[in-house]
């Protein structure tokens, strides 16, 4: 049996790394020419890791992932701490610490674990077609590649997508734009051991530690889609959304360095429930685009990995059963997640204010249980967590 996959990302790279270790063969192929990961970093919640630990890789990914030992929401405005609180009761409950981690460094770790050398780089798919005993996929370069099926972990622009579900579908902008990068640690800005969200008016930042005395940070401000922006003057845009906020954000965006610091406009996509066209699959973001604001979109991708494997486990001489058994596993979990993301992107960044003042109120009497209930519900219900 061998499978063909389209892309070298999360999902792609755990799916080859998941699929040989039951015995199948796999050919990666990726249009990039080198690793460059869009983002700075990324929230591994504790279904992730244990995908991850699944995959074989649970001393790297403790290895690279930073230590949060609490959470904490401040009045962005007055700096004052709206709640504080320990993650100890949701690792005691789902049985693993969740990671930040670079994404650059996860995506190295994959690519590594999977074989550097396996990588097709400079392979740009422009056509996939299915026939009665192979899948086939046509590079821009003229070349071809066969397989008993294909993965197509081609991202959120996913010409895959447009094959399975036979017409492209148009994502939707989440109304706000995501600033990221990574700064060293600065108490001043928010505890080495602590997840520090500052909100106020609807808008939001966070930093989180990752290896290596690292924050990962991040700025969402709300704006229209298609605004003009010059890279490098990310310090000059968020003094202006943020000023008169806390010392805290302050200095964040004193010690943010501009040339490395990342804009992107988010959007995601309606849930649909067609993940399979015969001997072709969708798989992570082609098959489930979501908003970053509940941190589940690279996870979810490891467990479309994980359910993949366990399909091919299950029916392993027949890909179209398999595939089935796929579909069925994933499709309902991955746009519950979506769904979620989308509905706590509105209440984050005011798409009611009154529902959003609501909650600025909640946290203020928030002793952790309801969020940590939030987040434990949105890591319950995978293939290694249900």
């Amino acid at each position: 049996m061998k499978a063909v996959i389209i892309g070298a990302g999360m999902g792609g790279l755990s799916a080859g790394i998941a699929l040989t270790k039951i015995g199948l063969e796999v050919e990666v192929y990726e249009q990039v020419t080198e690793n460059k990961p869009v983002g700075a970093a990324i929230s591994v919640w504790s279904n992730g890791v244990k995908c991850l630990n699944h995959l074989g890789l649970e001393s790297e990914t403790a290895a690279l992932g930073g230590i949060v030992d609490t959470m904490s929401y401040v009045d962005g405005l007055t700096g004052d701490t709206m709640c504080r609180f320990s993650m100890q009761p949701l690792i005691e409950e789902v049985g693993q610490r969740p990671y930040p981690v670079a994404r650059a460094e996860l995506q190295l770790m994959l690519m590594e674990a999977y074989g550097m050398a396996d990588i097709n780089f400079g392979k740009k798919m422009v056509a996939v077609s299915d026939g009665p005993d192979s899948a086939t996929v046509t590079f821009a370069d003229g070349s071809t590649a066969e397989g008993d099926f294909v993965i197509g972990a081609d991202g959120a622009r996913s010409l895959t997508r447009e094959y399975v579900l036979g017409h492209p579908v148009e994502r939707r902008y989440a109304g706000y734009v995501n600033f990221n990068g990574l700064v060293e640690v600065d108490e001043a800005i928010g505890p080495a051991t602590e997840w520090t969200t500052y909100v106020a008016d609807g808008k939001r930042v966070s930093v989180m530690p990752i290896a290596d005395n690292r924050f990962y940070f991040f700025f969402d401000v709300t704006m229209p889609e298609g605004q003009p922006f010059e890279r490098g003057t990310a310090r000059e845009v968020l003094a202006e959304n943020f000023t008169g906020w806390a010392p805290g954000v302050q200095k964040l965006i004193d010690k943010l360095d501009p040339a490395t610091t990342n804009r992107v406009e988010i959007l995601d996509l309606d849930p649909f429930h067609t993940w399979v066209k015969g001997r072709v699959a969708v798989l992570g973001d082609a098959a489930h685009n979501t908003t970053p604001d509940i941190g589940q979109g690279g996870c979810s991708a490891m467990e479309d990995a994980v359910a993949m494997q366990f399909a091919f486990a299950d029916h392993p001489d027949d890909v179209h059963a398999a595939l089935a058994a796929y579909e069925s596993a994933r499709t309902e979990r991955a746009g519950d997640l979506v769904l979620r993301a989308r509905k706590r992107c509105d209440v984050t960044h005011a798409k009611d204010p009154e529902a959003t003042a609501a909650w600025y109120d909640e946290l203020r009497s928030e002793d952790g249980t309801r969020i940590i209930r939030g987040i434990v519900s949105n890591i319950v219900g995978g293939p290694l967590t249900s």
